[in-house]
């Protein structure tokens, strides 16, 4: 599933959660669940999470296996 992605890619840029959460200006137990997919993802933060992990919405939901960001058309 989509959240735990979002663990293996915070692993990937050496971050905490507590360090992930202050970026998105979120407690630390707030970010936990998504992490661990007790809590719905707003949209708003799935887009910071995007944007802090440099990668696509969609790559965060599973909807594809491509990490990359898609390009600027």
């Amino acid at each position: 599933m989509y959240f735990r992605r979002i663990r293996e890619l915070r692993e990937d840029h050496d971050l905490t959660q507590a360090a992930a959460a202050e970026r998105l200006h979120l407690q630390r137990s707030v970010y936990r669940r998504y992490e661990t997919g007790e809590r719905e993802i707003p949209v708003w933060a799935l887009l910071a999470l995007a944007e802090l992990y440099r990668t696509s919405t969609d790559y965060l939901l599973g909807r594809t296996d491509d990490p990359a960001p898609p390009r600027a058309k």
